[in-house]
């Protein structure tokens, strides 16, 4: 390389490659950390092997130019920007389970019924509320499935309250079959 293609490299191309090092490294924690939570104990290991190799690359290039502010500049976006893009990837990706609580204020019976029709495993409680009797509705499903019981929901039971909460482990129950074409990702993250 001419001195001016080295001027080049080192004022725009290396910036650029801290930034891209750390959406990459900083999206890869992400995961891994998701991972872990959901139990997905032989993934996450690999996944950090990966990450660290990245983030060595971005530290050795900020460390090496030093009087660049501009590497500095790249590193904090790079951070900033890979942590948007890992919580974009853990949205795609909706793995584990959330428990959802549905309380209706009116005779739930149409809703449950829809429910089971698209294969959710439903356990309903008669309940109390503050003005009068609810319906509780219960039901753990796996998390990419929540927005199409969602949108049952509003479709049925529009005035329902709903609470989603993250599940760390369930067992038993029922549960809609896994789409065979899931297996080799199940058995990389431990599941069955």
């Amino acid at each position: 390389m001419n001195p001016a293609e080295m001027q080049i490299w080192s004022l725009v191309a290396l910036p650029l490659l801290v930034f891209v090092a750390r959406v990459l490294d900083v999206s890869l924690g992400t995961v891994r950390i998701v991972l872990l939570y959901r139990g997905a104990r032989r993934l996450a290991p690999l996944i950090g092997f990966l990450e660290m190799l990245v983030w060595l690359v971005a530290v050795g290039q900020v460390v090496q130019h030093l009087d660049r502010p501009l590497h500095y500049l790249a590193f904090a976006a790079g951070f900033a920007t890979g942590t948007w893009v890992g919580l974009r990837i853990d949205e795609k990706l909706a793995l584990g389970l959330v428990a959802v609580e549905i309380i209706s204020p009116s005779d739930a019976s149409d809703l449950v019924a829809e429910l089971r029709d698209e294969g959710f495993g439903v356990t309903t409680v008669a309940a109390r509320g503050l003005k009068g009797r609810v319906r509780l509705i219960i039901t753990v499903i796996r998390r990419r499935d929540y927005r199409r019981l969602a949108r049952l929901v509003e479709r049925i039971h529009g005035d329902a309250f709903v609470t989603v909460s993250d599940v760390r482990a369930a067992s038993r129950g029922y549960f809609q079959p896994a789409v065979a074409s899931f297996r080799p990702w199940l058995e990389l993250t431990g599941k069955k």
